[in-house]
């Protein structure tokens, strides 16, 4: 099952996160769709085959594995 980045938006600024995204890469979204919540967004990566990998930090960086957890 490949990975999938449950990513906070809006992307690189502090503040509230306004939904979630699901991305492939630092440039590639799995879908168009902003997802309300992380559970939302992890049930949607789930339901297309993905293993969902939730963000540690609000600045992440798809590179480094300590940024990155699995979700429950």
């Amino acid at each position: 099952m490949p990975n999938v980045y449950v990513e906070p938006l809006p992307k690189h600024r502090d503040g509230a996160i306004e939904g979630y995204a699901l991305e492939l890469s630092a440039t590639r979204r799995l879908t168009t769709v902003d997802y309300r919540t992380q559970a939302d967004a992890i049930k949607a990566a789930r339901a297309n085959g993905y293993k969902p990998l939730v963000a540690r930090v609000r600045q992440t960086d798809k590179g480094n594995p300590d940024h990155w957890r699995a979700a429950d």
